[in-house]
């Protein structure tokens, strides 16, 4: 039972594990690519706080820019979120979809299963780390790079044994609570400030040793890919791993399991309060519809309205006065970021309002929120259903399977248009409310294109589920194919060689054409239309042609 637990748990998930290190691995081949033909100066000269973020040092070079930019910053945190989502869905993950009783219905301990998928963990993990060492021993000799005095396989190590300990983090709080949005949100709310922590609290003298407080800081306070494993740093790392296993042998043990996905859920429990039922109706939505796009969307009205409801008030009504309140100091001090780090986070002149909006929120914040929605829906519209095993009811109607597709799609494209016009709404209200006297013309311009970029990436995680069955493949090829998009897009430009090759990322007919400046360039809006059309089209004919799991 050991043994097939734990290959079973990586049969289905090294996919992920795949998508999530190759990715950065060729992320890390087009950034040092692109750093051969740049003045590095563009980085060197950073402020302190941004370079200390970034693990950029002060004298870098081609090599130690490379790997401190895009392996010390996105690949470690890559490689943390890989063993957060193993983490979490190890024992609450079992739980939730009601297959524990299947695990614990064999002659084996608890103990064993929560081992098992620990064990798991660590394969998988260690599995990306060697593959990211791969990539990051490959680069250099492919493109003549010197990397003389960077210590690659030291880097990895760390990279490692902090993206378990924070993988163990998860198990841990699933073991104990058995709430997998518990283990993967807490977790990553501990990554996420320990990130920040580590990079912006030696910045104020009395606050330095705070950092140890913060496992990052055990990953990168000894910079590694310059000075070399710090033993002492792995050690605390190991043993927190080793404490955190423990806990989550404890906490399965004592704890009664939910074997099947049934018991009054806490919207159950608010449902049956007459002061809370309509809106949690509103908010979990209902099965009581008479159509298939409108039961799509019922499915998912939650995630929408969190969702636009951020970028409304959030990224959109108080970053107006938030600009105008601001200084003429901390303006010139924006004004000081180089293009070509601005690049990163969708470009543009922070002095002007149109700037400050497009780095606050359209550069990554809107398409994230779009992307959020539609690859939930296109990646669950045809493969949910089969996971649910409820395809065969659906086509047990008579209904065409092409009708299936084209109405989810339908519900994805009505989510994406909502959640770009809360967006362009909040940004209107915010610049009349901080008086920017910004074009309401080019906000709806912008709030389009963000929405057919959402749509985009959206339809190719609908033609990966009506290909392949698999949500998780879906989601997870998506997303990675967003962020190589998106960094593409980013450092491509910087290298007037590569320039012309930005074209074939889809962020590319995005910002741009600067929309909210210029206004609607109608010619890439056409192309992000015709990539949704021609995605969804591929969907119909490959759902068409597969055969369904309608059954366990």
């Amino acid at each position: 039972m050991l043994a097939t637990i734990w290959t079973k748990t990586i049969l289905d998930r090294w996919k992920a594990t795949l998508i999530g290190a190759g990715t950065m691995g060729l992320l890390l081949l087009f950034g040092m690519s692109v750093y051969r033909d740049i003045d590095l100066a563009v980085y060197t000269t950073l402020p302190e706080a941004l370079r200390a973020l970034m693990n950029i040092p002060a004298d870098a070079d081609v090599g130690s820019l490379a790997y401190g930019a895009i392996y010390a910053s996105y690949g470690a945190l890559t490689l943390a979120g890989l063993a957060i989502s193993l983490g979490s869905a190890s024992i609450a993950g079992e739980e939730r979809t009601g297959t524990m009783g299947l695990l614990l219905g064999n002659p084996k301990s608890r103990t064993t299963v929560i081992v098992s998928k620990a064990l798991s963990m660590v394969v998988l993990t260690s599995a990306a780390a060697v593959l990211l060492w791969g990539f990051g021993v490959l680069a250099p000799v492919m493109l003549d790079v010197d990397i003389t005095g960077i210590h690659i396989g030291a880097l990895i190590i760390h990279m490692a044994f902090v993206a378990l300990f924070y993988g163990f983090v998860a198990l841990a709080l699933g073991a104990w609570t058995g709430r997998n949005s518990i283990a993967s949100g807490a977790s990553a709310a501990l990554l996420v400030v320990s990130f920040f922590a580590v990079g912006l609290l030696p910045l104020f003298e009395n606050l330095a040793d705070l950092t140890r407080l913060f496992p990052w800081h055990y990953y990168q306070s000894s910079q590694p890919v310059t000075n070399g494993v710090d033993w002492p740093d792995i050690a605390v790392l190991g043993i927190g791993i080793a404490v955190l296993a423990v806990a989550s042998i404890i906490g399965v043990n004592r704890r009664d399991l939910r074997s099947q996905s049934t018991g009054a859920s806490l919207v159950d429990r608010l449902r049956s309060n007459q002061l809370t039922e309509k809106v949690v109706d509103r908010l979990a939505g209902s099965t009581r519809v008479s159509h298939i796009w409108t039961k799509t969307a019922s499915e998912h009205q939650g995630l929408l309205i969190v969702t636009a409801a951020i970028m409304f008030f959030l990224m959109g009504i108080m970053i107006g006065p938030m600009y105008a309140l601001l200084d003429q100091t901390l303006l010139s001090f924006a004004d000081q970021f180089p293009e070509e780090v601005l690049a990163l986070v969708g470009g543009g002149d922070m002095t002007t309002p149109e700037g400050f909006y497009q780095v606050e929120t359209f550069g990554l914040m809107a398409p994230i929120a779009v992307m959020v929605v539609t690859l939930a829906i296109g990646a669950r519209a045809l493969a949910g259903e089969e996971a649910a095993r409820t395809m065969g009811l659906l086509l047990a109607n008579p209904i065409k399977r092409s009708k299936i597709v084209i109405q989810k799609s339908w519900a994805m494209v009505i989510y994406a248009f909502a959640v770009g016009v809360a967006t362009g709404t909040g940004v209107a209200v915010g610049s009349l409310v901080g008086g920017l006297d910004m074009s309401m013309t080019n906000i709806a311009a912008t709030s389009l294109l963000v929405t057919l970029l959402g749509l985009a990436f959206g339809a190719f995680a609908l033609m990966l589920s009506a290909a392949t069955g698999r949500v998780r493949l879906s989601i997870y090829t998506t997303i990675g194919l967003a962020l190589a998009a998106h960094i593409v897009n980013s450092f491509l430009p910087l290298n007037e060689s590569l320039a012309g090759y930005a074209r074939w990322s889809p962020f590319y007919y995005y910002l741009t054409s600067d929309p909210l400046l210029n206004g609607m360039q109608w010619g890439h809006a056409a192309v992000l239309v015709a990539i949704t059309g021609v995605l969804v089209w591929l969907a119909v004919m490959l759902f068409h042609r597969r055969d369904l799991r309608q059954t366990g």
